[in-house]
């Protein structure tokens, strides 16, 4: 329900996106806004600070004021700040409700919201979501993956396509999306959570009995989100599991939708994307554009048009008969797993490395590096360490690179039928990010075209 801000008190968490979104929305229906940032100004945010200062919207940098919380109507906070937090204490002492930005973006909405969570996979299922939607609504990507959704309020929308974290998630005690999608559930943000299932509990309030979503999706392939989907009251779909009635599975090489006879909505062969896990992606965004009215001809389109998330398992080209695959994206050796078993019966070779995170290597080496990759070409501050754990588990095909360049240069000299980026490292030894990373990888491959 909307609220009336005139004259009122905000104060904004944060100088991030979404925190800077809020703070634009509420001060042009009249709220007064105090933004407050931990961090001192740097040279990223002192654009945004003018663009602040233009609106009146006051801004404190370096510390949180007295000044600018007492007497605050409402804080909006930025995803990255913990509950647990000196801030969160201080305004709860002082009694000051504290909610997220697609918490107010929910509540200050004339249209519905798509929500979609999961450990994994989250942001090419809300892509794929939306570009599926968009062939016969206006259903804009937002939440999560960079776009606030207060961003979006005002402009002629049918439907909110959002992903959101956990964070998010833990400050949004009212939002209730009109579906709501639990793709994965791995160990993840414990830190921030206060443990595994704190973390799993801030996923699942999607689903609470006090607002339950129109529709609930859930996937039949993640052991612990299956098991819960069978408690849950509500009206629901699984996906990746072929069941009676309200489910998309994949058979016989072709995907299907049931909800009271068996539709065939599009064969893998004319599916760009590749892994089990992107097929699973397809089922969930499958199931919601189902449930709201897309044609299956358009849903076919759209799957067969749509291209794989920049830097998350994207190809590239191929040269010289290899295909090159870019998955900068995986920083960790969790979201190299995923790339790597992709290419399962390939001849693969892999370029890893970068800013050791220092994570444990066994299940990298034993259970995929073994299992599925011919060759290793190692890069970057990490290299070492993971040569010894790689030949510690009896794998010894390993080549060293100077440059993510000479990998590549390297890699087209070997008899192999895909090479892929997955470094399941950080980015900052060599580059400014992992997008950086990504971008360099994909302009010296199409080079050698």
């Amino acid at each position: 329900m909307k609220r009336k801000w005139f004259d009122k008190k905000v104060l904004i968490l944060g100088l991030s996106k979404s925190g800077v979104s809020a703070a634009k929305y509420l001060s042009s229906k009249g709220a007064d806004c105090f933004v407050t940032e931990f961090k001192s100004l740097d040279d990223k945010n002192k654009e945004l600070a003018q663009e602040l200062e233009k609106l009146d919207i006051k801004l404190e940098t370096g510390g949180h004021s007295d000044e600018f919380i007492n007497d605050s109507y409402i804080a909006i906070t930025s995803p990255g700040i913990p509950p647990k937090s000196e801030i969160f204490q201080r305004l709860k002492e002082k009694n000051i409700p504290v909610i997220g930005e697609v918490e107010l973006a929910y509540l200050e909405a004339d249209a519905p919201f798509i929500a979609i969570t999961g450990t994994n996979g989250k942001t090419t299922t809300t892509y794929l979501t939306s570009h599926i939607l968009e062939s016969e609504y206006k259903a804009p990507v937002c939440g999560n993956i960079g776009v606030p959704p207060t961003s979006l309020l005002g402009e002629k929308i049918d439907y909110f396509v959002c992903e959101v974290s956990s964070f998010q998630l833990a400050t949004a005690p009212a939002f209730k999306p009109q579906i709501a999608c639990f793709l994965t559930f791995t160990p993840d943000h414990i830190d921030w959570h206060g443990s595994l299932e704190k973390y799993f509990e801030a996923k699942i309030s999607l689903f609470d009995n006090k607002k339950q979503p129109l529709y609930a999706v859930f996937s039949g392939a993640d052991e612990k989100i299956y098991e819960f989907s069978k408690t849950y009251s509500g009206e629901k779909f699984i996906y990746a599991k072929e069941l009676e009635n309200n489910c998309c599975y994949l058979k016989n090489g072709k995907i299907y939708f049931k909800r009271d006879k068996e539709e065939e909505i599009i064969s893998i062969e004319e599916i760009s994307l590749v892994g089990e896990h992107n097929y699973q992606n397809i089922m969930c965004a499958v199931v919601i554009a189902k449930l709201t009215g897309v044609s299956n001809e358009n849903i076919r389109e759209r799957i067969k048009s749509f291209k794989a998330v920049e830097h998350r398992i994207e190809y590239v080209a191929d040269v010289q008969g290899k295909s090159f695959y870019n998955d900068s994206k995986a920083t960790n050796p969790e979201a190299s797993f995923v790339a790597i078993k992709s290419f399962e019966g390939k001849n693969l070779t892999l370029i890893a490395g970068g800013r050791d995170k220092n994570t444990d290597l066994t299940e990298f080496c034993k259970d995929y590096i073994n299992k599925y990759v011919s060759t290793v070409i190692l890069i970057g501050e990490a290299a070492q360490r993971f040569r010894e754990n790689m030949e510690k588990n009896g794998f010894n095909n390993i080549i060293s690179a100077n440059s993510l360049e000479e990998a590549v240069d390297i890699s087209l000299t070997l008899d192999t039928q895909v090479v892929l980026l997955s470094p399941a490292c950080a980015s900052y030894d060599m580059f400014n990010s992992y997008e950086h990373r990504g971008e360099v990888f994909k302009k010296y491959v199409t080079s050698k075209i």
